[in-house]
């Protein structure tokens, strides 16, 4: 990772006064404050003016890449211990007891300086979407910094903060953890003016082992939020209700569910948008539209509009941000190849998410009103013990819908096609690809299966990778195109 740091250089004293630690200085005058204007924690990423992190790590120690870095012209290092050999090279070294802890604490310090409102997102599912509706709405009105790609983690958020100009008003940041205090950690760094809980599912079941831990380690996402912040929560999962965790906390409910504080009604789907009704405060704000299809993207949307109300925007502000939406990544991109509509859902799966995704295909193939509902399905991971069962139950799901062929994609997804088969699929109609290294397989099969007009639903988990079948198919269109 590496991040350019968003308003002046800053030094390695100021670092030294922040953090703690020891400087030490190597091949130069020993009063030298030796600016940095980047942080990096990939020695192949470094330059002159990067801040060098050695991590530490079971797999892999940054501590072994710190002459790589200086050969690329760093000359600042964070580090926990300095190697013995480093050929006379000219550094300015920081040795602390934890760089991980270090880079916090500079993001939180920096981030003191600069006067802005922070919405923390975490959640089982919905966390990066939730994240762009929510930034949409703000950038409405407001002067917003949001985390990019995949910066939620204990080192990705703090490194987020970094990148943050001295004119930001707002921060929407996300949180992501795979174990318990990690969701803590980030958010005392942070301490968010408005923190979100999107629900509670079963990625990361693997470590915490029950989704009662993990609504614990959701949970605590209250543990650094400001005097007089407010918690956002998913109205509809029972297990954000009656929590000691929120005692004396001012927090409200998102959701379908009939008190929810923020309340979504009268939905209505079309082709690419979903409509809808908000009722909060006793108003009823009447169509709002948001440009993606499925009840995951309107809680990610209720979210949003609590946070804009919160934040003070105008309902006719908030609903314009709504409908500018754009979705990132491979999230529930719509396109066609040849004569076949694809739901390019690649980022990442969990049994929640898949669900969610096969319900947008059957509504879209119903709105199209011609061609099957078929899906590319693959390996879920981090499951746990019970992947098995999880697995199987997506498989019900899709042939419960009335899916019509089904392509699973990886020993694991063996089990989705299993699941079919017991919710009541024909054999004959699933075409099963346990090998993730060979996409083609996979490509070849939906080459000679898929029919012109057939919708296609493509997702699994990001180390699957199963947009590489879509290049595939991409890529030889043509013979698809000749199957008319």
């Amino acid at each position: 990772m590496k991040v350019n740091v968003g308003c002046n250089a800053l030094t390695m004293s100021e670092l030294a006064n922040i953090c703690g630690g020891m400087l030490c200085y190597a091949g130069g005058e020993t009063n030298r404050d030796v600016p940095f204007r980047s942080v990096c924690t990939d020695s192949r990423e470094t330059e002159r003016d990067s801040l060098f992190v050695a991590l530490g790590g079971a797999r892999v120690d940054g501590h072994d890449y710190i002459h790589a870095a200086l050969s690329l012209g760093s000359e600042c290092v964070l580090c926990e211990r300095i190697p013995e050999a480093l050929n006379d090279r000219k550094y300015v070294a920081l040795v602390v007891n934890d760089t991980l802890k270090a880079v916090g604490e500079l993001a939180k310090a920096y981030d003191r300086r600069i006067n802005n409102k922070k919405v923390a997102i975490t959640g089982s599912v919905g966390k990066t979407t939730t994240k762009e509706f929510v930034a949409a709405v703000l950038s409405e009105n407001l002067r917003l910094h949001k985390t990019e790609g995949n910066y939620n983690s204990t080192i990705g958020m703090p490194l987020s903060l970094l990148t943050m100009r001295n004119d930001t008003e707002v921060s929407v940041l996300e949180m992501g953890m795979s174990n318990l205090g990690e969701i803590e950690y980030l958010s005392r760094i942070a301490e968010p003016d408005i923190a979100i809980i999107t629900n509670i599912g079963s990625s990361h079941m693997e470590y915490l082992g029950s989704r009662e831990n993990i609504s614990r380690a959701k949970l605590e996402i209250v543990k650094g939020l400001k005097a007089g912040g407010i918690v956002l929560l998913n109205g509809d999962e029972p297990l954000l209700r009656n929590r000691e965790e929120l005692d004396g906390k001012n927090f409200r409910y998102v959701g379908f569910a009939e008190d929810c504080h923020f309340k979504a009604q009268n939905v209505r789907y079309s082709m690419g948008r979903t409509v809808f009704d908000i009722c909060y405060d006793g108003k009823l704000i009447e169509n709002v539209t948001i440009p993606a299809m499925g009840n995951h993207n309107v809680y990610a949307a209720l979210f949003a509009y609590a946070v804009g109300v919160n934040m003070g925007l105008s309902d006719d502000a908030i609903c314009h941000g709504l409908a500018c939406f754009k979705a990132v990544g491979m999230r529930q991109n719509i396109y066609d190849i040849g004569d076949i509509t694809v739901i390019e859902d690649c980022y990442n799966a969990s049994p929640e998410s898949m669900k969610a995704a096969i319900r947008v295909l059957d509504e879209i193939v119903r709105q199209k009103q011609c061609g099957r509902m078929t899906a590319l399905l693959g390996d879920m991971y981090e499951l746990g013990a019970n992947e098995g069962a999880f697995h199987e139950e997506v498989g019900m799901e899709f042939a419960r819908r009335g899916g019509a062929a089904l392509f699973t994609f990886g020993q694991l997804a063996d089990m989705i096609a299993n699941g079919a088969v017991l919710g009541g699929m024909s054999c004959e109609n699933i075409y099963r690809n346990c090998n993730v290294r060979c996409p083609e397989i996979s490509g070849e099969m939906l080459l000679h299966a898929l029919r012109p007009g057939d919708t296609l639903l493509v997702k699994a988990s990001r180390g699957a990778a199963a947009e590489r079948v879509l290049r595939y198919l991409e890529e030889n269109q043509d013979r698809l195109l000749g199957l008319k």
